[in-house]
């Protein structure tokens, strides 16, 4: 495995609780149903027909090192919304958006209200497990499958399944990032400071966002106090990629290099639309490295792909036994 990647990308690693999850047994369906409060982060989609379900199997079997991208779709069935879904997504439900990069840097009402709803909705976030297909794609590492996994989630599902062999694209919600002297911490460690110096307030909160923070009203924040770094007092910051922020060059080069090792890729539960991972694509048709693409929707890459498969990820990986 390429150690250097921890130093190269910051990449922090904490120990998670024990699952008590499992995979479908060898050659059965999995369930179609999800958890009703799961299931309303979940666009509709059609079960997946026997003759394309045998597609992709094949297509896998073929693979000797395979390079995997996922994104939010891979992480809806474990209860994480997204934002482009259909009808369910952040941008369907609701007016709001993300946080961008340069109101965070240059606002600290911003980073207020940032914080003050990320602490509300942070112990259900830090809560989610990982689902079947997580788990399914750290079934397929150890049997050798998968050469990389990319990921363009900040939830660190992979992380708590087990997967080793990770780039964490967008970086991780449970690190905290010191903008002054570049000091990362657990996320965890954060939660604690924030109850010390709130240790009265409180707040009503309404709909999950997809990035681990709940809708507040601003006036309810106004008195929420946010602390600083503490080897050095500077800004702190979720270790993940905000909008309009930029993915670290060598963490790109990372990837594209761990891709030129591949031999297919697989797409898992994203749009593709954010050119952070689409790049990816684009690099893997001039290699002429073949692609598969399961995702409930069409994506920016389908003109790229070998074939594609409109299913949920859960459903579709964990009945694939490639070999």
């Amino acid at each position: 495995m390429h150690q250097s990647y921890t130093v190269l990308c910051m990449q922090m690693r904490f120990p998670w609780r024990p699952l008590a999850l499992c995979c479908s047994a060898p050659g059965r369906r999995a369930s179609s149903s999800v958890p009703e409060g799961i299931q309303s982060f979940v666009p509709a989609s059609s079960t997946i027909d026997a003759h394309t379900l045998e597609q992709l199997q094949a297509f896998l079997s073929r693979a000797t090192r395979l390079f995997v991208i996922t994104g939010a779709g891979l992480s809806t069935e474990s209860g994480i919304p997204d934002y482009r879904s259909e009808g369910v997504g952040l941008y369907a439900r609701t007016d709001r958006r993300p946080m961008q990069y340069a109101e965070y840097i240059r606002s600290a009402k911003s980073r207020q209200r940032y914080w003050a709803r990320n602490y509300m909705g942070w112990p259900q976030f830090s809560s989610h497990q990982p689902n079947s297909a997580h788990l399914a794609l750290q079934q397929w590492e150890e049997q050798g499958k998968v050469h990389w996994l990319v990921t363009q989630n900040v939830d660190a599902l992979h992380s708590k399944a087990g997967h080793q062999g990770l780039t964490e694209l967008h970086g991780c919600a449970h690190r905290v990032l010191c903008l002054g002297c570049g000091a990362v911490s657990p996320r965890e460690d954060l939660q604690k400071r924030f109850k010390a110096l709130n240790p009265s307030w409180g707040a009503q909160a309404g709909g999950v966002a997809p990035d681990g923070d709940v809708f507040i009203e601003d006036e309810q924040v106004l008195h929420f106090r946010v602390p600083s770094c503490k080897d050095c007092g500077g800004i702190l910051k979720p270790e993940v990629t905000f909008f309009g922020d930029t993915v670290n060059r060598r963490t790109v080069q990372f990837v594209h290099e761990r891709l030129a090792e591949s031999d297919a890729v697989l797409v898992a539960g994203s749009s593709l639309q954010v050119y952070s991972g689409y790049r990816f694509l684009l690099a893997a048709a001039d290699q002429k490295i073949p692609v598969a693409i399961l995702n409930i929707g069409s994506t920016r890459a389908d003109h790229l792909a070998e074939f594609r498969v409109s299913a949920r990820c859960g459903e579709v990986l964990s009945v694939i036994q490639p070999h």
